[in-house]
């Protein structure tokens, strides 16, 4: 049975490793953090809306079935996915810029409420953007809003703050196309580490878009992994969200 717990903990590791990608070219030209962030900012996700099937794969203590999902994203307005399990719906999920709703069939649950109380359980600000950056293989944060040093690793062209934040981030470019390889955030008062790692980035209708990403979350208690993988993806289509709570269903309380 796929209990809403389980569902439920699946979606808040989508908006808050693993392999990383390899970069053939090891002659890289040494660049300036404002030279990097320039050129991904030319690169970076323009089309207005995004259809595309998933497959998401859970591990943590307790492993999930493949979950078969639908995605729907028109940009700067919603995201929209719908579960399936064995060829049947189990739950949707419908973020909005101020308000993220879920439900869940098989136990009747639901929740609906904004970002502030997602925000507190994982330790970190979380917003429609960053939810929406995810998805589209962009950087959680907005790069031109700060001041980056950048150096060499591995092939890779890496970014950290020039200033102290409340958190440890940071992030891998690739120096071929300047997309986004990984990114780290760490709280270490918390105990908490969050790694996202794109699996590479594919054309797709003449614009580079994610293969997929692993999340893998750590604290203290336990460990979860998050694998997504894209398929049948179309930009700029008419899209609906269908979304509706049932009245029987019982609220989840985030504490």
């Amino acid at each position: 049975m796929l209990k809403s717990s389980v569902v439920f903990f699946v979606f808040i590791f989508f908006i808050v490793s693993c392999k990383s990608a390899k970069v053939s070219n090891s002659n890289i030209k040494n660049l300036s953090a404002k030279s990097i962030i320039k050129k991904m900012a030319k690169t970076s996700f323009d089309k207005k809306s995004v259809r595309a099937s998933l497959t998401v794969k859970y591990y943590g203590k307790s492993e999930l079935p493949n979950l078969k999902t639908s995605f729907r994203m028109l940009k700067d307005t919603a995201i929209w996915l719908s579960f399936s399990k064995f060829g049947f719906p189990v739950a949707k999920l419908l973020i909005t810029q101020n308000r993220v709703q879920f439900y869940e069939k098989i136990s009747k649950t639901y929740f609906d409420g904004n970002f502030d109380l997602i925000s507190k359980k994982l330790g970190t600000d979380f917003d429609f953007y960053k939810v929406q950056n995810l998805f589209t293989g962009e950087p959680l944060l907005d790069l031109k809003e700060g001041k980056y040093v950048a150096q060499i690793q591995q092939n890779q062209y890496e970014l950290t703050p020039k200033e102290s934040l409340l958190f440890d981030i940071s992030f891998w470019i690739n120096p071929n196309n300047f997309k986004l390889i990984k990114e780290k955030i760490q709280h270490p008062q918390k105990d908490q580490n969050l790694t996202i790692v794109y699996k590479g980035f594919i054309n797709f209708d003449e614009f580079l878009f994610p293969k997929g990403f692993e999340i893998k979350a750590v604290d203290k208690k336990r460990k979860t992994v998050i694998d997504v993988n894209y398929k049948n993806v179309i930009f700029d289509t008419a899209l609906r969200f269908p979304f509706k709570i049932p009245k029987s269903y019982k609220k989840i309380e985030l504490k």
